[in-house]
């Protein structure tokens, strides 16, 4: 029999608890082994609950029993996790994981340990949540050269932008409602400011390439500028909005970016929509390949934790070679990508567009009834190029800024 402790009680963990005792059939035929859990660590009480005997407030339990073979951290957050986490592999113990603060900023020392002890540390629910990407990028596709990772990677903010889209919503009205449904915590900031999926995407790209990623590097922007205008101009251009995570390899350098991106319907992430997540990985000999599903929620997080556990379970005296080395990723420069620009612009276009062509070349035009404005998709040029035509211009009322992804219909949107 194989003791596993559970770290955190809450959504997540409770979720572990309930799939390892629903599936414990499957689970011993899969793996060869009986698998239990021995400690569930909290710092509340949990009266009547059925696992109630198997609390436990002090960490030097688990810590010290020798007989604890795999450790589930689902606690969430950097501290007190990070340096559970790396107590548990230091005392010989496998750590799995669906904590992608925690991969994010100290996978690299973290995964170092597990390969020194000869141990395991597993993060397949730290991406993606019941999505299947980290084990088929690392295992299925590990003959392959990764040109392209392109996600959304967050059920809170896809649900936020789907709702504005469907129903017209504004940014506030959808973000309440999320809220209301559980969607969305209290403070959203790490979802709707896009660090969420800036760490998600940093996740996968250091696999990519086998190199730390350090996501505070990376250029991260979130939905919260986006209004019920910006989707109507959208369906009249024939596209959607979506919070991206991308990132594209070529020649030794990443280029890694979170973003919101207008997407027209030959996009394969096009139709992806309320708490859904998906990933686009493009390979240089497989090509394109898509994975979706629930990216968060209860048991759908807590099953890929169960995929871990069982891993761990068939590796219990062996190492398995994955993650990266702590040799540095080297990211381009934000200002060398090129995108098409989305922009609003006051005024009449009979009146300005002559002058705006004039500034930024052949562009698309778009004008919406009873609107004082009008707004145009530029041609394919870097950021650095559009950075200075937009200062020279200098009559931008309001301002989006949309770039172009390699598909020719896809747009990035910033606020200015």
């Amino acid at each position: 029999m194989i003791q596993v402790a559970v770290m955190g009680y809450g959504t997540i963990g409770s979720g572990v608890v309930e799939v390892l005792e629903t599936n414990r059939e499957r689970i011993r035929r899969k793996t060869g082994h009986e698998i239990a859990v021995r400690y569930i660590l909290d710092l509340r009480e949990f009266p009547g609950d059925p696992h109630e005997a198997l609390i436990v407030h002090d960490f030097s339990v688990i810590e010290k029993d020798e007989e604890v073979g795999i450790v589930v951290e689902a606690m969430g957050g950097v501290n007190p996790a990070y340096a559970f986490a790396k107590a548990c592999l230091l005392a010989g113990k496998h750590v799995v994981t669906s904590n992608k603060a925690l991969v994010a900023a100290h996978g690299t020392e973290l995964l170092r340990i597990a390969g020194e002890k000869h141990r395991n540390f597993l993060f397949e629910a730290s991406v993606g949540g019941g999505i299947p990407i980290i084990r088929p990028l690392t295992q299925a596709l590990a003959g392959e050269e990764i040109l392209e990772i392109s996600g959304i990677l967050n059920g809170t903010t896809n649900y936020i932008l789907t709702k504005m889209d469907r129903e017209g919503q504004a940014f506030e009205e959808a973000l309440t409602k999320a809220q209301e449904l559980g969607y969305a915590e209290r403070n959203p900031e790490a979802d709707v400011e896009g660090y969420d999926t800036c760490r998600k995407i940093s996740i996968l790209t250091a696999l990519a390439a086998e190199r730390e990623v350090n996501y505070e590097e990376v250029s991260t922007e979130g939905i919260t500028h986006i209004t019920d205008t910006d989707f109507r101009y959208a369906k009249e251009l024939g596209t959607s909005i979506k919070l991206f995570g991308s990132s594209r390899m070529e020649n030794g350098r990443a280029s890694v970016f979170v973003c919101p991106m207008m997407i027209g319907p030959d996009h394969p992430l096009y139709s992806v929509s309320d708490v859904y997540n998906a990933v686009m990985v493009r390979g240089n000999m497989v090509g394109t390949l898509m994975f979706y599903g629930s990216g968060a929620g209860k048991l759908p997080t807590a099953s890929a934790v169960a995929a871990d556990i069982m891993e761990a379970a068939c590796h219990m005296e062996d190492h398995i070679p994955m993650g990266w080395s702590d040799e540095k990723q080297v990211l381009s420069p934000m200002k060398e990508q090129r995108f098409r620009y989305f922009i609003r612009f006051s005024g009449s276009a009979s009146e300005k567009l002559p002058d705006v062509e004039v500034a930024f070349g052949k562009v698309r035009a778009a004008e919406l009834p009873g609107l004082d404005e009008f707004a145009v998709v530029t041609g394919e040029m870097t950021e650095s190029r559009y950075q200075k035509l937009a200062a020279a211009f200098g009559d931008i009322r309001q301002m989006i800024r949309a770039r172009l992804s390699e598909n020719s219909d896809s747009y990035r949107m910033k606020k200015g």
